[in-house]
């Protein structure tokens, strides 16, 4: 049957719309790549927020929503340390995706075989060269300058006062600022925001009124205790009036030196810093709230993807300790939570995820070119749903205070930490089971459970440490770490 040649005209341009139509929406979908707002508190324990301990009285409600409507992950951990400011290393391997070994030499710690010019493959660097508009606010100090700075917009400054222009409200604003200057120039570009605080690092001067609601005080008086006050957050399940070993790093500042703390471990002091803690997290829940409503004005909000966490837990009297200088869950864990398109809503999973995988995966989730400086790996199989975990062991390293210090490994309900510092004086072993003992009480709590409480010297338990004794030793030998401890094979 022959064609007539009308028919062949109008067939040839159906085909030649159709195709142009699709090149079109290719074009806008190109248009539409994700945004992303990358939200990072300062020293934050996980079992602060309701969406990790459900009794916890701080009111983060723009946090709960993120979460709520997100993703959560149970397990989500800095790698560690190898000096006492653990925010350095952590924020080093946030913006590089590298292991806590093979980072750039920091003070005490020399990397033989240091990367150079590794700024230029960190996260501001990356996004800038795919065509994203980038923005940074956050601290001073404590970090990596040189991968800071590779950011297109640059707003830094430590802030950890209680009023707007001196605490969080300032770091909210630099962001607030930069969307409207972005409105005002029609910026298509899509953004990835590093929208970092200074708070709840101490000191934890809150606002006069957040202050107010929890019952706390900025104590300055080294000779009196602060007030009691019924308005004040109860103290941890783990707390403890003082840990039962030395931590093995002497004169550290985070348990001698803090203000309205310094060596005190009464209830008074620590449910006054709990308050102290719980204000200025308030007020960073509610400077993130307008950042989302300015968003979602934009129309921008349903195309960003939403990070929230922190460089690395806090103590505050949990264990007897006061810093971010162990390994304990509330200070290796961080919270973890991510919000965005097609995030499945109010899902928890495992994860298993360290903070140096955050790179990877926002460059999946941007689909564009991964430096193969990178170590860490995507956890975007988990937010597509097709994996709960990407790892099955964690290992962790405190390494700032007396060598070789802390590590610790956990895999499934098994933790193992092992101490080995003071040249000697302290060698501790502890073996906990996460599932039965989740809080890792020692006899100290003095429980009742069998297995509420440190297992290592348990003989019942003997072939579980000997198997997590080697699992430990392995994963030193493969991340590199310098160090042996006393009963581990040089």
């Amino acid at each position: 049957m022959k064609m007539h040649f009308k028919h062949f005209i109008y067939i040839v341009l159906v085909l030649f719309i159709v195709s142009s139509c699709k090149n079109k929406e290719e074009k806008v979908v190109q248009k539409k790549r994700p945004n992303f707002l990358f939200v990072l508190v300062d020293d934050q324990s996980p079992f602060d927020l309701k969406t990790y301990d459900p009794k916890s009285i701080l009111e983060t409600p723009n946090i709960s929503k993120l979460a709520n409507e997100g993703m959560v992950f149970e397990s989500a951990r800095h790698m560690g340390s190898w000096l006492g400011a653990v925010c350095t290393p952590s924020r080093h391997m946030i913006m590089t995706g590298r292991t806590l070994w093979h980072l750039p030499s920091r003070g005490d710690f020399v990397n033989p075989n240091e990367p150079v010019g590794l700024e230029k493959q960190s996260m501001g660097a990356v996004f800038n060269n795919a065509g994203y508009s980038t923005m940074r606010t956050c601290k001073k100090g404590n970090s990596y300058p040189a991968a800071n700075e590779q950011f297109t917009i640059v707003h830094d400054a430590t802030k950890r006062g209680g009023t707007a222009e001196t605490g969080s409200a300032w770091h909210g604003k630099q962001v607030l600022t930069y969307l409207d200057e972005r409105e005002s120039k029609a910026d298509e570009n899509p953004f990835l925001i590093y929208f970092g605080f200074s708070h709840p690092h101490d000191v934890r001067d809150g606002t006069p009124e957040l202050l107010a609601k929890y019952g706390a005080t900025n104590h300055t008086d080294t000779l009196s205790l602060p007030p009691a006050n019924d308005k004040q957050p109860p103290l941890q399940e783990n707390y403890l009036e003082a840990h039962p070993f030395f931590h093995g790093h002497p004169t550290l500042r985070d348990e001698e030196r803090v203000s309205g703390v310094w060596k005190n471990r009464d209830e008074q002091t620590v449910r006054n810093e709990l308050g102290r803690e719980y204000a200025c997290s308030e007020n960073i829940d509610i400077q993130l709230g307008k950042v989302l409503k300015k968003l979602e004005a934009m129309g921008e909000l349903d195309n960003t993807y939403i990070i929230y966490t922190a460089d690395h837990g806090m103590s505050i009297g949990r264990h007897g300790l006061m810093g971010k200088q162990n390994l304990y869950e509330h200070t290796w864990r961080v919270p973890f939570i991510i919000n965005g398109p097609g995030i499945e809503a109010g899902k928890r999973v495992e994860g298993n995820i360290y903070l140096l995988d955050i790179l990877p995966t926002l460059v999946d989730l941007a689909d564009i070119e991964l430096p193969n400086t990178v170590e860490g790996t995507s956890f975007k199989p988990i937010i597509d749903g097709e994996k709960d975990e990407i790892r099955e062991v964690m290992y962790g390293v405190y390494c700032g205070g007396t060598k070789p210090g802390m590590r610790t490994v956990k895999k499934g309900d098994w933790k193992l930490i092992k101490y080995d510092m003071m040249d000697g004086a302290v060698r501790e072993t502890q073996l906990f089971n996460l599932a039965e003992n989740p809080h890792e009480y020692v006899k100290e709590h003095q429980k009742e459970s069998e297995l509420q409480t440190n297992l290592a010297n348990n003989p019942k338990f003997g072939e579980k440490l000997a198997e997590m004794e080697a699992l430990l030793l392995s994963e030193m030998e493969s991340h590199d770490d310098p160090y042996r401890l006393w009963n581990q094979s040089k």
